[in-house]
């Protein structure tokens, strides 16, 4: 945008506030097992909320990279947690969290291309959607995912009540 344009003067800058929040952890690859990420949307970016989601997915003693946010809610005591400081540099050896913002670069092209506008009460939907297409998306092609998919509804309902945010569906917190 041009500097004088009018839309551009009402824009204001980022920041959290208004802003649903998801939760991304990547596990690396390894000989035995393919890259892989698990989702979740989370209430706030407290220590405790991010603490309670970290510990069952991650095996105590692991490695945890994160950038300069992970520094409030360390786990030094449980992890060998690394911070990288995005201001600073990107990639510190084997510390860094590229693999990690790949998917969120995929989801936010999805969001922002196929389905264009979110509403909140479904982000869940097409995170748990994006997170299925990256963790498969080696082993199966389109038209396979879409038989996995198909095949996962069978004696499954979704009511209108569901679908307008009237009853809370049971989902669980991360896949």
């Amino acid at each position: 945008m041009h500097k004088s344009n009018k839309r551009r003067k009402g824009l204001k800058g980022g920041g959290p506030a208004g802003k649903a929040i998801v939760l991304g952890i990547l596990e690396r690859e390894t000989e035995s097992k393919p890259k892989r990420v698990r989702t979740t949307i989370i209430p706030d970016r407290t220590k405790a909320v991010m603490q309670e989601n970290v510990r069952p997915h991650v095996e105590a003693g692991s490695a945890i990279y994160s950038d300069e946010a992970g520094s409030y809610w360390r786990m030094d005591g449980e992890y060998a947690h690394e911070i990288i400081n995005h201001a600073e540099e990107y990639v510190r050896g084997n510390i860094h969290t590229n693999g990690l913002e790949n998917f969120w670069s995929l989801l936010k092209r999805s969001i922002g291309g196929s389905y264009v506008s979110v509403e909140p009460f479904h982000l869940f939907r097409y995170v748990d959607e994006q997170a299925f297409r990256y963790n498969n998306r080696k082993d199966m092609n389109d038209s396979d995912r879409f038989d996995v998919a198909v095949r996962q509804i069978v004696g499954r309902r979704l009511t209108w009540a569901e679908v307008t945010g009237k009853v809370q569906d049971a989902r669980p917190q991360i896949n």
